[in-house]
């Protein structure tokens, strides 16, 4: 009788959202990078580099905090979706979405973003190092669709070719554009 009242009080929880579907999976591995924070110059550079609009759907892979979505959402209107593995970054990224007052626009995941459905972004935002990235690359070519926006703060794809690039603060924001598919 306890173990059914149990269970039947995680199930409770889960269904008010206090407990992610990503909780209660299998546990997470950890993190790849340490969270340092992108800044706010060049958080702006990416977002008007993607050319973000209230049409668009940015999902930030790594998101720490949250501030580039949250700023995507009050500049620019648009949704977002933020995915981090870390349950202190995803704590801390809710916490900063509701205090921004863009909860009816802005989603804080746990999860692990090789694994996440990236599918429905129209924009990708990553502060990454150059091997996840790489180890990213297949991903985005196969889950995002032709024209979505990939936008890096200092770290590049290899021998995939920006469309643009920019300088802000002694760093380099990049810009590439997901192909048309090979038929």
């Amino acid at each position: 009788m306890q173990r059914r009242q149990f269970l039947a009080g995680l199930g409770a929880l889960g269904a008010s959202g206090l407990i992610g579907a990503a909780e209660q999976a299998a546990p997470l591995r950890g993190p790849d990078v340490i969270f340092v924070p992108t800044p706010s110059d060049i958080v702006d550079t990416m977002l008007k580099m993607a050319a973000v609009t209230k049409n668009d759907t940015v999902y930030d892979l790594g998101c720490g905090d949250g501030r580039i979505i949250i700023t995507a959402a009050q500049k620019y209107g648009a949704r977002g979706v933020g995915i981090d593995i870390d349950p202190e970054r995803v704590q801390e990224a809710t916490a900063n979405v509701r205090k921004a007052g863009v909860a009816d626009r802005v989603k804080i995941i746990r999860g692990d973003l090789f694994e996440a459905d990236i599918s429905p972004a129209t924009v990708v935002t990553l502060y990454l190092l150059t091997e996840l990235n790489l180890k990213l690359r297949p991903k985005l070519l196969r889950d995002l669709n032709p024209g979505t926006r990939v936008v890096s703060h200092a770290f590049a794809m290899g021998d995939w070719k920006p469309e643009r690039t920019a300088e802000v603060s002694g760093t380099t924001v990049y810009l590439w554009r997901i192909p048309p598919r090979q038929s």
